[in-house]
C-alpha cells in the first residue's frame, strides 16, 4: 500500500473531487489533467492519486482537492487479457448471461440453474475437443497407421503399441489441459482477498451486491464442480471406447462411478442452494472438494484400467463412442437453450407495449457463448485432422475426418455468421434514412447558423450521430444471430444418425453437396480468421486508443460482474474496485471532507454501485457527476434486474439529487439517465430527475476558431474534464454541497 492520504484540513474548502476513469483508462496524470501526480493510497493495480504539492494547478475547480482512482490494471495485464479474450471468451459470455435475467424474481433460481448447467456443458465441450485431438485423432487413428507416423518422430515411439497404452499415455494431454484451466481459474482471485466488504450494504437493490458480495467461496465451489465434471468427461470418453467391445464388472463399476459424478455435479448446480452462500460453509465446501478429489482418483483408476485391461479393443476407424458423445452434448445444449428461452419469456414481465426483445439477454448471450465454444472446438479438431491427414484416405486405411457433429457445427456457424452479416447489412440500409434524418435534425438544431463552407464538417458530424444511433439496432441483430446459432447447434444432432451435411442438404434443399463441402471448408477458415482476429485485436487494443475503447467496453462489461456461472471466466474487478472506493470515500468523509464523485463511462457504473453501498452519513456529504455513462443505454437494457429506473432513482435520492449527467448524441455508448433534453423534444418529466441530465452539443463548432486552423474535434465517447460544460457542472455541484447546512463540518 502507498502512504495514506494527507491528514488534517485541506486548502480546498474541504471538498475532494474523486475522478474514476472509464474503459481502458489513461494514466492518473491524464485523468487529473496534471503532469505531476503521486499515489496516496492503493497499489499498482488500483490506486488513488493526487497532484503533487508545490506545482502549478495543484487544485481543481473552486479550489477543490483533485484525486483520481485508477483501476485499469485490475481486469488483467495485456498478455493475460489477450489470451483470455480468445480462449475464455465463451466462458465470460456465459457468466455475464447469468446476470441478464429479467427483473422478476419468480424464476430466478430456475434461470440461474440453467445458466450454470449450460456453463458446465462448455467445460465438458472444452474437454471433448482436447479428447478429440489427443485420443481420437492422434492416439486412436494416427498412431495406429504407419503412413501417419511416417516422418513424425515425435509420434513414432507410440507406433506398434496397443490401443490401450496409446490412449492411456495420451490421456495425459487432456489431464494437462484440465489442470491448465484449473490453475488459471484459481490464480486471479487471490489479490482481491484484502478488499472484501465486511459491513452490509446500505441499499437493498441488487446492484449493491456487486462488490459487496464475497465471490471467492462460490467460485471455489463452482471450480471444484467443473474440475470434477471435466475429469468425468475424460473418464467417460475412455470408458465408452472400452465398453464398445463388451463390459466387464470392473468396467461397469467405473462407468457407474463416472455417471454418479456427473449426476452429483448437476445436483450441486441445480438443487443444492447452499452453494450460493457468500461465506465459507464447511459442509458444502467439503462436499465439492471431496467430489473433485474423488474424481481425480477415479481418473487415475480409469487410465490404469485403460492401459492394463487385457481384453481386445474394437476395430473401428474412429474412437468408439466419441462422435456420439459430441452429438449428445450438442443436443443437450440445444434442449437447455430452448428451456431457458421459454422460461425467460414466460417470466420476464414488463410494462405493456415494451419491446418483445426486452430481457432476452440471458438466452441470447448463452447461445452466443455456446456457438463460439462449439465453433472453436470444431475448428481445433478440424485443423488437427487436416494437419494429420496429408493426402486424405491413404492405402492403409487412415481417415482423420472429424466427427459429423463437428462438420454440422462448422456449417451451421458459418451460415449463421453469413446470414447475420446479411441481415445487418439490410438493417443498416433500411434504417439509414431514419438515422440520417434524425442526425440532420440534431445537427441543424445544434448549428443553426453554420456558414456554407462548413458543409463538409456538418456532414461528418451527421455521420457520427447516425452511427452512434446504430447502437439501438445491435439488440435485434444479436438476437437474430443467436437464433441462427441455436438452429445451427440443433442441426449438429444429425451427426448421431451418420447423416452428412452435403447429402442431406442436396436431397432436401437442392444445394449441390460439393458446394456444401466447400462452405464447410470456408467456415473452418472463417473460424480460424476469427480466432486470429481476436488475438491481433487483443494485442493492438493496447496500442491504438480508438480501438482500445471498443475492446475495452466489451472486456470491462464482461468482467464487471462476479463469476457466478463459470469459474474459469476472467475475474471480476468490481469485487475489489467497489469496496475500495467505498472505503476511500468513507475515510474522506470521516476526515471532514465533502466528496464530489466524477465517473466516466464504466467509472460511472462503479460509482453507482458504490453509492448504493455507502451509509447515509456518508452519502449526505456526496455529490455525483457522470459523463459518457452507459447506465441507462447499455446496463438498463442488458441487466434489467440490477439496473432499472427504481435503482437509478434510489441513487439520486441517496445523494440528495446532487447528480449531474453529461452526454452527447455523438456517443455510441453513453447517454442520458432520465431525460434526453434534445432541442425540440417535449418531455413531461418533472421533479429532481428532470434536472439530472445535460445534453452537450458536439463538437463545439464546425468552423476553425480564430486561433486555430482546424475545426474543434468530434469527441463522441471521450472524457470531457477540460470542457467548460464539465467545469460548470462541477461548480453547480460544489455550490449545492456547500449550500446544504447539514453538510457543515
Amino acid at each position: 500500500m502507498a502512504d495514506a492520504s494527507p491528514t488534517g484540513p485541506t486548502t480546498s474548502g474541504r471538498i475532494v473531487e474523486l475522478r474514476v476513469h472509464g474503459v481502458s483508462g489513461a494514466g492518473a496524470d491524464q485523468v487529473l489533467d496534471r503532469p505531476h501526480v503521486h499515489q496516496v493510497a492503493g497499489d499498482r493495480s488500483g490506486g488513488f492519486y493526487r497532484p503533487r504539492a508545490g506545482y502549478p494547478d495543484e487544485t481543481g475547480t473552486g479550489g477543490m482537492t483533485l484525486e483520481a482512482y485508477r483501476w485499469s490494471d485490475l481486469p488483467s495485464g495485456t498478455a493475460v487479457r489477450t489470451l483470455s479474450l480468445v480462449f475464455l471468451l465463451p466462458f465470460m459470455l456465459c457468466n455475464v448471461a447469468l446476470w441478464m435475467r429479467p427483473a422478476s424474481r419468480a424464476s430466478k433460481h430456475g434461470i440461474v440453474a440453467l445458466c450454470r448447467v449450460l456453463a458446465l456443458t462448455l467445460t465438458m465441450l472444452y474437454v471433448l475437443s482436447i479428447v478429440g485431438v489427443a485420443l481420437d485423432l492422434v492416439a486412436w487413428r494416427c498412431t495406429g497407421t504407419p503412413s501417419c507416423l511416417a516422418e513424425r518422430s515425435w509420434l513414432s515411439w507410440l507406433g506398434g503399441r496397443s490401443p490401450g497404452v496409446r490412449l492411456g499415455l495420451l490421456a495425459l494431454v487432456p489431464v494437462a489441459a484440465i489442470g491448465l484451466v484449473w490453475w488459471l481459474g484459481a490464480r486471479p482471485g487471490h489479490s482481491f482477498d484484502a478488499f472484501r466488504t465486511r459491513e452490509p450494504a446500505a441499499s437493498e437493490t441488487q446492484l449493491s451486491a456487486v462488490g459487496q458480495w464475497d465471490g471467492a467461496p462460490l467460485v471455489g465451489r463452482l471450480r471444484s464442480v467443473h474440475v470434477a465434471a471435466a475429469f468425468a468427461t475424460l473418464d467417460g470418453s475412455l470408458l465408452a471406447a472400452r465398453a464398445s467391445r463388451g463390459a466387464s464388472w470392473d468396467l461397469l463399476l467405473l462407468l457407474v462411478a463416472t455417471g454418479a459424478v456427473l449426476l452429483a455435479c448437476l445436483v450441486l448446480l441445480t438443487v443444492v442452494q447452499s452453494i450460493d452462500r457468500p461465506r465459507p460453509a464447511a459442509r458444502v465446501d467439503a462436499l465439492t472438494r471431496g467430489l473433485r478429489t474423488i474424481t481425480c482418483g477415479l481418473t487415475i483408476l480409469v487410465i490404469v484400467h485403460t492401459i492394463s485391461s487385457p481384453q481386445p479393443w474394437p476395430q473401428s476407424r474412429e474412437l468408439p463412442g466419441y462422435g456420439a458423445s459430441v452429438a449428445w452434448l450438442f443436443a443437450s445444449q440445444t434442449a437447455l437453450l430452448v428451456v431457458l428461452t421459454a422460461l425467460v419469456i414466460w417470466r420476464r414481465g414488463g410494462r405493456p407495449g415494451s419491446s418483445p426483445l426486452r430481457a432476452l439477454g440471458a438466452p441470447v448471450f448463452v447461445t452466443v457463448a455456446a456457438g463460439l465454444a462449439v465453433a472453436f472446438s470444431a475448428e481445433l479438431v478440424y485443423r488437427v485432422s487436416d494437419l494429420l491427414d496429408r493426402d486424405g484416405d491413404t492405402a492403409d486405411g487412415l481417415a482423420t475426418s472429424p466427427p459429423l457433429a463437428y462438420k454440422w457445427a462448422i456449417f451451421g456457424f458459418f451460415i449463421a455468421v453469413l446470414t447475420a452479416l446479411l441481415v445487418g447489412g439490410v438493417v443498416t440500409v433500411l434504417t439509414r434514412h431514419g438515422r440520417w434524418g434524425a442526425a440532420r435534425a440534431i445537427v441543424a438544431a445544434d448549428f443553426p447558423h453554420a456558414p456554407p463552407e462548413a458543409a463538409d464538417r456538418l456532414r461528418q458530424v451527421e455521420r457520427t450521430v447516425a452511427r452512434a444511433r446504430f447502437t439501438e439496432r445491435l439488440e435485434p441483430l444479436t438476437t437474430v444471430y443467436a437464433g441462427l446459432a441455436a438452429l445451427g447447434l440443433a442441426t449438429s444432432v444429425l451427426g448421431l444418425f451418420q447423416l452428412y451435411p452435403g447429402d442431406v442438404i442436396q436431397r432436401y434443399v437442392g444445394v449441390p453437396a460439393d458446394l456444401v463441402n466447400f462452405l464447410i471448408g470456408m467456415g473452418s477458415y472463417a473460424i480460424a480468421a476469427i480466432v486470429l482476429g481476436l488475438v491481433i485485436g487483443g494485442i493492438f487494443a493496447y496500442r491504438t486508443a480508438q480501438f482500445r475503447r471498443y475492446v475495452g467496453v466489451l472486456w470491462d462489461l464482461g468482467t464487471f460482474w462476479p463469476r457466478a456461472a463459470h469459474p474459469f471466466a476472467p475475474p471480476c474487478y468490481a469485487e475489489r474496485a467497489v469496496p475500495e472506493l467505498t472505503r476511500r470515500i468513507t475515510y474522506l468523509v470521516e476526515q471532514g471532507e465533502r466528496v464530489l464523485l466524477a465517473g466516466h463511462s464504466h467509472g460511472s457504473v462503479l460509482l453507482a454501485a458504490t453509492v448504493l453501498q455507502l451509509p447515509p452519513r456518508v452519502t449526505d456529504r456526496v455529490a455525483l457527476l457522470t459523463y459518457g455513462s452507459p447506465l441507462q443505454r447499455v446496463y438498463a437494457r442488458l441487466f434489467p434486474a440490477y439496473v432499472n429506473d427504481e435503482v437509478l432513482r434510489e441513487i439520486g435520492e441517496r445523494v440528495g439529487w446532487r447528480w449531474r449527467n453529461l452526454w452527447r448524441d455523438t456517443d455510441p455508448l453513453g447517454g442520458w439517465i432520465f431525460a434526453r433534453h434534445r432541442p425540440g423534444d417535449h418531455e413531461t418529466l418533472t421533479g429532481p430527475m428532470a434536472a439530472v441530465d445535460t445534453r452537450l452539443a458536439d463538437p463545439h463548432g464546425v468552423v476553425p476558431p480564430p486561433y486555430d486552423s482546424v475545426p474543434p474535434p468530434i469527441l463522441g465517447h471521450w472524457p470531457c474534464e477540460s470542457e467548460e460544460s464539465f467545469v460548470a457542472a462541477e461548480r453547480d455541484l460544489i455550490e449545492r454541497l456547500r449550500a446544504d447546512r447539514r453538510l457543515s463540518p
